[in-house]
Parts: structure tokens; C-alpha cells; sequence
């Protein structure tokens, strides 16, 4: 196991610059997840990290050593790609024994190893099989098997699920979680989807444009975003956002309606009001907050609880429904959210305000 650290870490391609001189400390045995949007240099970060590309400034260090012009071999992590990248030709067994390729280690100690990886994945019972009679979630297991023969200070997971179905998504999801309870290693693991990086993360990374808007816990990052994009990428549905102006004693909101926030940036300054949709519901106005109304345009039944989209002037706001209560398309509804739920970004900067 070992610390990544990345000290102002640039990546240039010609005269275009992706990624911006970003810092990043990631502690022995976090789970790190890179998230954003494609083309934010997320990925291009993780392959700096491996060695799969040259850094254009800044340094890395892995375990205490500067790594900048350390060749992938000598860097002793091991990655894990999109798209697999086993051998057809080879049996699991042969495929997982491939990352032992240059070690010196004896046969007999090769196969331990082997065993062992096959062991924890569930792969023991298919060791003879090649990949074309495994399904896609067993393919996954047998890269990640292949990388942990290694016995890495740490693994790079470069979007591993995105080619894989819901279902197969959700159960890797449990299994690298769990492999990395089990085995404590480092983890740095890219993605473009929120939803895994909440799950799985002990700490999220998210990334815009080449620079590192907010690092948090997933919790941290879903209660205090410190601007717009943040706000909008984590968390689903995204949540709501609705023009208003900063005025005396509070933020009058451009439907009308006046929420307390403190403090203002400027006087009449332009904002927007957040509300998560989990957070907007049914009820009556009775404490402080927004109120917003409007006629149902679409429901969205989940089970757990009903999505309801309402058009409120021009714009439309998603509710939530708790429970099997499942308004109509057409019903005039009234959705409210507690002041303490609310959210205040400074219109122009998009950063975040507090709210009170």
C-alpha cells in the first residue's frame, strides 16, 4: 500500500493545456473516485498516475518517491482498463498468471498466487475456461484478478463497469468495494457516473476543464457543494435551481415569494435557490422556505417513492412523493422545502452563499 500525491500536475497536448496544475493527496488505502464529465481529464490524470502518459509539470510521488520519470513497469501499480484487455486465447487461470509475466517469483509461488486471486473473485470453479464462455461481469473479475497477483501498492481503475449492463454494474460495484475492504490497498478509480462514485467512494474527486472543483466525502459533497456544477452533478435527479435576487432580508425568487439568506454578495445581486427533489415535497407552506406550485406535466413512479415534475412559470421543478402517494399529470400540486434544505449560489460566480 502507499500515498499517491500529486503536486501541481499539469498535461499539455501541443499548445492546449487539459489538466491545470491540480494537487491532490490520496491517503495508504483510500478509495479515491475521479469523477466528471467526459473530456474533464479525469482519465488523463489516472494514466499520468500509471505512467501511460508524460507529465507536462508538477511531480507525482507514489509511496514517498517521485515517479515522474519511472517507466509503468517500475511503478509498482496495477490498472485496470475499460475494457478488460484478457487474452481470448488464454484460460482464466493463464490471463490472471499473466501479470506475473516478469516476476521471479517460482511456479509453485505463481499458482499460489493465482489460487488465491481466483479465491477471493469466485473465479476457483472456472480457472479453465477462456473468456468467451465468460459473462461480462466474470471478464472484469478476471482483469482484476490479473492485477492483483501483483500485489500492487496500488490499483488505477479507469471506468472498469461502463461496459457492463444495470444489474452487472450494481453487483461489481459491491465486489471491488468489498475486495478493497478486504485487501486495504490504495485506489484511484475514474468514472463519469455519480452514482458509483457515491457508493463507493471514501473520498470523490470531481473535476471540470482540468481542475479539481471539490474533494469530499460523498456526504460532504451531496450536503455542502461549493458551487453550481457540483451541486448539479451529484446527486439524482439533479437538483433544482431557480433565479432570484438577493434584497433586503432575504432572496426574492423571480416567481415570486421571499427566502431569508445571509450573507448577501452584493446588494441586489442575482442568485440561484437550489432544492434536491428529495427535499421539495407536498405540503403546505407552514414554515419557512420555498414554496413552489404548478400543474404535474410528468410522474416518474419508482417504487420508493414518485418523481413529479411540475412547470412553474416556464420552468420546470422535480418533486418528490414519498411513498405510494402518486399525483396526476394535469393536478395542480404544491411543493415545499425547508429553509434549513436550501441551497444559495451567487448567480455570476457560481459559487456557492450560505443560506439561513
Amino acid at each position: 500500500m502507499a500515498t499517491i500525491e500529486l503536486d501541481r500536475l499539469v498535461k499539455r497536448y501541443g499548445q492546449t493545456t487539459v489538466v491545470h496544475g491540480i494537487d491532490l493527496s490520496i491517503q495508504d488505502g483510500e478509495f479515491v473516485v475521479l469523477v466528471g464529465p467526459s473530456g474533464c481529464g479525469k482519465s488523463t490524470t489516472l494514466r499520468m498516475i500509471a505512467g501511460l502518459e508524460e507529465i507536462s509539470g508538477g511531480e507525482i510521488r507514489i509511496a514517498n518517491r517521485v515517479v515522474n520519470d519511472l517507466q509503468p513497469k517500475d511503478r509498482n501499480i496495477a490498472m485496470v482498463f475499460q475494457n478488460y484487455a484478457i487474452y481470448p486465447h488464454m484460460t482464466v487461470a493463464e490471463n490472471i498468471a499473466f501479470g506475473l509475466y516478469r516476476s521471479t517469483l517460482s511456479k509453485s509461488e505463481k499458482r499460489q498466487r493465482v489460487e488465491q486471486a481466483a479465491e477471493t473473485l469466485g473465479l476457483s470453479h472456472l480457472l479453465e475456461r477462456r473468456p468467451s464462455a465468460l459473462s461480462g461481469g466474470q471478464r472484469q473479475r478476471v482483469a482484476i484478478g490479473r492485477a492483483m497477483v501483483r500485489d500492487p501498492a496500488a490499483f488505477l481503475f479507469d471506468e472498469p463497469l461502463s461496459n457492463l449492463d444495470a444489474q452487472l454494474r450494481t453487483q461489481m460495484r459491491i465486489e471491488i468495494k468489498r475486495l478493497h475492504h478486504r485487501l486495504g490497498t490504495t485506489s484511484v478509480f475514474v468514472t463519469h457516473d455519480q452514482v458509483e462514485a457515491m457508493t463507493m467512494a471514501d473520498r470523490i474527486v470531481v473535476m471540470r476543464d482540468g481542475h479539481i472543483l471539490q474533494v469530499g466525502t460523498p456526504l460532504e459533497l451531496y450536503e455542502k457543494p461549493v458551487d453550481v456544477f457540483t451541486a448539479r452533478f451529484i446527486g439524482s435527479p439533479t437538483m433544482n435551481l431557480l433565479p432570484a435576487t438577493l434584497k433586503e432580508g432575504g432572496a426574492e425568487l423571480s416567481t415570486g415569494g421571499l427566502i431569508r439568506v445571509s450573507p448577501p454578495s452584493a446588494p441586489r445581486a442575482d442568485v440561484l435557490i437550489g432544492a434536491r427533489p428529495q427535499d421539495l415535497v407536498p405540503s403546505s407552506p407552514d414554515t419557512p422556505g420555498l414554496t413552489v406550485s404548478g400543474n404535474v406535466v410528468v410522474v416518474e413512479t419508482l417504487g420508493s417513492e414518485t418523481l413529479v415534475h411540475i412547470e412553474n412559470a416556464g420552468q420546470t421543478i422535480i418533486g418528490s412523493a414519498p411513498g405510494r402517494q402518486i399525483p396526476k399529470v394535469g393536478e395542480h400540486l404544491t411543493l415545499h422545502a425547508p429553509l434549513d434544505r436550501l441551497y444559495c449560489f451567487d448567480k455570476s460566480t457560481e459559487k456557492a452563499l450560505a443560506i439561513r
